[in-house]
């Protein structure tokens, strides 16, 4: 089915798409419109993990190895509770700066004849004319909001602020570092993306943003403040807020995006655009990525664009459920924080690597690590912790429902 295409937005997943299609089709007659001049990317560096890479070398080995190539790696993680810290060996993650992952995709896209255009941007009331017009701008999506009524689109915020940072210090493993104030506790996650230095995402729950004065100081204040809580893992390496020459960074609370369908007409979501999931668990780009290739797939396979828009979205729809099932109660372990901060710590980062169990917020923390080590010796428990966790978990939220109502 040969297709002209528009897409919206030149991230990874308008880019990656646009590769898929033409590997598929040479004649497919692509454009990828992106509003901001091309290198000037926001943000630092991504995360993802092995299963990533070896979907990527099936469906295109070339910028598969490229995007390999200018990956770091790690397999520990590392967390640091005040002058505390313990170490423990996982799986192995990838980290690659935002900047170099979309220059990889872009010089793809262009060597197999797709046509990018950069500082034109496409607003909902003017799309695109082409069989096909893909939404992949963003949570913000505009050709998404021109319809939200049809889209049925949801959006809920969290709870905490946090910042998207950057530094000089380039992390030898995931790192989580928490550091206490006189009004609550700040956090940040740290990853490694290249040579010359890592991401710094910086979390706090309001009353602490709040009480630090991070709600009125201005970028350097901020900056100063932050260097001085996280001096314990920065080594002296500066927080930088700005990136590609893009402005500072603003304080968020994240956005949890939703919508009913994912398609109108010859409309469709892609990535962000259609859903987000909390940063706290590093799949956003991966989703995108995988969105792109379910969407080149079906398009490929099926007869009608309906019907590999139907088809794309169940496939998709399917497959996130674990994955913002997981989300969702990563971001809740961090909005609890006070229940698990003051466990010893190797205790403490075991069930940071527990925060997506659904069971976790009903069973006293202590009492869940020592079933979580008993369980981890048996494989037939194991088994069982997984079917009856969820089922546990909402008997529990319902008898909490009850509680509150009488």
């Amino acid at each position: 089915m040969r297709v002209k295409v528009a897409c919206v937005g030149g991230g990874p997943a308008g880019l990656y798409l646009s590769i898929l299609l033409k590997l598929r089709d040479p004649s497919h007659d692509i454009t990828v419109h992106e509003r901001d001049p091309e290198g000037s990317t926001y943000g630092w560096g991504v995360t993802y993990w092995g299963g990533l890479l070896d979907r990527l070398r099936e469906h295109d080995p070339e910028s598969a190895r490229a995007v390999e190539e200018s990956s770091v790696r790690w397999r520990d993680g590392v967390a640091h509770v005040g002058d505390r810290s313990t170490r423990h060996r996982g799986d192995e993650g990838f980290g690659i700066g935002r900047h170099r992952l979309l220059e990889i995709l872009a010089a793809r896209a262009r060597s197999l004849g797709v046509d990018l255009r950069y500082g034109r941007g496409v607003t909902g009331d003017a799309p695109p004319a082409a069989d096909l017009v893909v939404a992949a701008d963003g949570a913000g999506s505009a050709l998404r909001t021109r319809h939200a009524a049809h889209f049925g689109t949801e959006i809920a915020h969290g709870r905490n602020h946090y910042v998207w940072l950057g530094t000089t210090k380039v992390f030898d493993a995931f790192t989580f570092a928490f550091a206490e104030t006189d009004h609550g506790w700040v956090w940040a996650y740290g990853y490694g993306f290249g040579p010359g230095g890592s991401t710094c995402v910086v979390e706090c729950a309001p009353e602490t943003w709040r009480g630090l004065g991070l709600d009125r100081a201005d970028e350097a204040e901020a900056l100063v403040l932050l260097e001085k809580l996280l001096a314990g893992v920065l080594d002296g390496h500066p927080l930088t807020a700005r990136s590609a020459g893009r402005a500072a960074a603003p304080w968020q609370t994240f956005r949890t995006v939703t919508n009913r369908t994912w398609s109108r007409d010859n409309l469709v979501l892609l990535g962000d655009a259609a859903h987000t999931t909390h940063y706290s668990i590093g799949a956003g780009t991966t989703l995108a990525l995988e969105d792109a290739m379910a969407l080149a797939a079906a398009l490929h396979e099926r007869g009608t664009v309906p019907d590999a828009l139907a088809h794309y979205e169940r496939e998709r729809r399917a497959a996130l459920l674990p994955v913002q099932s997981a989300a969702r109660y990563s971001a809740q372990w961090y909005e609890n924080l006070p229940r698990y901060i003051h466990l010893p710590p190797r205790t403490m980062f075991a069930l940071l690597g527990q925060r997506h169990s659904p069971l976790l917020p009903y069973v006293p923390p202590r009492l869940y690590h020592r079933l979580d080590q008993g369980v981890s010796r048996l494989e037939v428990l194991r088994t069982l912790k997984r079917r009856l966790g969820p089922r546990l978990a909402r008997a529990a939220q319902r008898t909490v429902d009850r509680r509150m109502t009488d």
